[in-house]
């Protein structure tokens, strides 16, 4: 297919539930995520970067495991999957850190609004990374 091709109608059907799939498991992640950080950062005190390394971590489990199951349905080479996966979910980290440094250290932004805000942009850059690289 050139780049003046259209796709097929019912590959962009696909896309678009593989998407909206995604999203809907992500929002159960970012549920988990949040919650974790507002926890860990608010109620006992953790420094902000460490609240989000474990509550990141325990968005990316449950979103590989929802992940497998009803977004990509690929349930071969599952912990190279999970790797990859993981690693995709390293770059959210990072770029939440980035944000954190930016926001939060420089501009006095409520390390919960900057967590927050982040997410839009990690889901984005994920979603693409995950699709291309994890579940290939």
């Amino acid at each position: 297919m050139t780049m003046t091709e259209v796709p097929p109608v019912g590959g962009r059907r696909k896309d678009l539930r593989q998407l909206v799939r995604y999203a809907l498991v992500g929002g159960s992640g970012v549920v988990i995520d949040l919650t974790t950080f507002f926890v860990l950062y608010n109620w006992l005190g953790l420094h902000e970067q460490y609240a989000n390394a474990i509550s990141t971590s325990l968005g990316i489990t449950n979103n590989f495991i929802l992940n497998v199951r009803f977004t990509f349905d690929r349930r071969d080479r599952l912990l190279v999957r999970f790797l990859r996966f993981y690693a995709v979910g390293l770059t959210g980290i990072a770029l939440t850190y980035a944000m954190f440094r930016i926001f939060s250290d420089w501009l006095g932004v409520d390390p919960n609004l900057v967590k927050a805000g982040s997410l839009p942009v990690v889901l984005a850059v994920q979603f693409l990374l995950n699709r291309k690289w994890s579940f290939a």
